[in-house]
C-alpha cells in the first residue's frame, strides 16, 4: 500500500503540514521498489528520505483448541537471510499477487506454509511494521476452524521451514522471554491471548 504522490499529511485541524513531492526510483526488485522520496516541510524546506515501497503483507494467528478447551497456536521456524538467523513467526506472506483479495492471500499462505485451511478468518488489525523505512502495511488475521491440508512450499527457506504447534500460553511466555522477536508474531499472539483472557471466544 502506498501513498499517492500528491497526498499531504495533515494536522488535527486539517491544514497541510508536510507534502510528498515525488519519488526517484533507485532499485526495482521482484516485490519492492527502493526510492528516494522528496518532501516539503511546513516551513517550506525540502528534504529527501530513502523509502522501500511495498505492496504490503498479510499474517495470521492459527488458533486451535483441544478437547479440554486449551488454546494452541501454529508457528513456523524459518531462516531469514537479512538476519542470517532462524526466526519463529506466525504464517505470513507478501501481497505479491496483483489484485488478489487480502483474505485470499492469507488463506493461501496458511496452506503453503503450515498445511492448514481456515474455515474462518477474522481481521485483527493493520499496522506499520517499520514506519521509518517503508510504506508497507501488514494486515493481521485470526484463523480458526482449521483443517489439515497438504503444504505447498516455495523456495529454499520454506522447504527448510519447521512447523511448531505450541500451547498459546507457552508461545506468549516465549515472547516475554525474548525468544520470539518477530513483530507481527508478538502483536498477534498478545492480541489473541488478551481476547481469550477477556472471555472473547472466537
Amino acid at each position: 500500500m502506498t501513498l499517492s504522490d500528491d497526498a499531504p499529511s495533515h494536522d488535527r485541524g486539517g491544514a497541510p503540514r508536510f507534502r510528498h513531492l515525488g519519488d526517484r526510483l533507485v532499485h526495482k526488485g521482484h516485490v519492492w521498489r527502493v526510492v528516494v522520496g522528496t518532501f516539503e516541510a511546513p516551513n517550506g524546506e525540502q528534504f529527501s528520505r530513502d523509502i522501500v515501497r511495498s505492496p504490503g503483507a498479510v499474517a495470521a494467528v492459527p488458533l486451535l483448541f483441544d478437547a479440554e478447551g486449551t488454546p494452541s497456536v501454529v508457528l513456523v521456524r524459518q531462516y531469514r537471510p537479512p538476519y542470517d538467523a532462524y526466526v519463529i513467526e506466525i504464517p505470513a506472506g507478501m501481497r505479491d499477487v496483483e489484485d488478489e483479495p487480502i483474505a485470499d492471500t492469507i488463506a493461501r499462505e496458511l496452506i503453503e506454509e503450515v498445511g492448514l485451511r481456515a474455515g474462518h478468518l477474522e481481521p485483527l488489525t493493520e499496522f506499520y511494521p517499520s514506519a521509518g523505512m517503508t510504506d508497507s502495511v501488514l494486515s493481521l488475521f485470526l484463523a480458526t476452524d482449521l483443517v489439515s491440508t497438504p503444504r505447498d512450499l516455495h523456495g529454499p527457506e520454506e522447504e527448510d521451514m519447521q512447523v511448531l504447534h505450541l500451547p498459546l500460553a507457552d508461545a506468549v511466555e516465549m515472547v516475554m522471554r525474548g525468544e520470539i522477536r518477530d513483530a507481527k508474531t508478538i502483536i498477534g499472539l498478545l492480541m489473541v491471548e488478551r481476547r481469550l483472557r477477556e472471555g472473547d471466544q472466537p
